[in-house]
């Protein structure tokens, strides 16, 4: 990576764990200088101690009207600049659709599209003026609809759609603006699923996470860094050519255009 590259700073939602941990740690790897966002303060400080990079924890709850302004003014007290936002932070929740309050509509585009929206606005300014770059993680239930998903394929939907527009944006203001849309991976999320389905069937944890594997039509389950090295593409020079696409990391389970 040449010396303007080792230079870059990246700013990550959702960071203390899972996904967003990989993409720090690949990112951080890779030469640029990180702020991590979450709501684990703890987590985050274990995480920027063993990066190989220097990193800054910032412990907020970005459901928060102003979490994202402050994180973004954050990163550039410690690092002077910003080129790269990746917002990953925001899970949402399966189950009925008929069991859903507005409350949990609410909790459910609250982080994962309304943060993924503030730290867009507020980074925006940097980004333009550095030629950078946002990478939004969602999922394909942005996709493809499911019974059990309402609430997660409406919200991926949605930031599936803030990719198209700021994309469209960032041609004329020099940012590139791509998603990234996971599934099946390895994340203590689905772990979770896979403990459920071992309870269920009286399964190994082993055989229930190849059980779920083939109903969704995958032959196993990815692993998060496989997901942060395709976002560390995207973040690169090497995608300079690439604006408002959206990469699927789910091993086959899309099978629509």
């Amino acid at each position: 990576m040449s010396s303007a590259a080792a230079a870059r700073v990246a700013l990550i939602s959702g960071a203390s764990r899972g996904i967003g941990a990989a993409i720090a740690r690949e990112l951080s790897a890779g030469g640029y200088r990180v702020a991590l966002v979450a709501r684990s303060g703890e987590a985050l400080d274990a995480l920027a101690a063993q990066l190989p990079g220097p990193a800054l924890a910032l412990a907020a709850d970005l459901s928060e009207p102003d979490a994202a302004a402050r994180a973004v003014v954050a990163t550039h007290e410690r690092f002077g600049r910003l080129d790269v936002l990746v917002n990953n932070a925001g899970a949402t929740p399966r189950g009925d659709f008929l069991g859903f309050s507005d409350a949990d509509w609410d909790a459910g585009f609250a982080l994962k599209f309304f943060g993924a929206v503030r730290l867009c606005r507020a980074a925006w300014p940097a980004l333009a003026d550095n030629a950078g770059a946002i990478v939004n993680i969602a999922g394909i239930g942005g996709r493809t609809g499911s019974a059990e998903f309402a609430i997660g394929g409406a919200v991926n939907a949605a930031l599936l759609n803030l990719t198209k527009s700021l994309a469209d944006r960032g041609v004329r203001e020099g940012v590139r603006v791509n998603a990234v849309n996971p599934s099946a991976i390895a994340t203590q999320r689905n772990q979770t699923r896979i403990d459920a389905l071992a309870r269920e069937r009286g399964l190994a944890p082993d055989q229930a996470a190849a059980e779920l594997a083939r109903a969704l039509g995958v032959a196993r389950f990815g692993a998060p860094e496989e997901v942060a090295r395709v976002v560390a593409f995207l973040a690169s020079d090497a995608a300079s050519y690439m604006q408002g696409a959206i990469v699927d990391v789910d091993g086959g389970q899309t099978r629509t255009l």
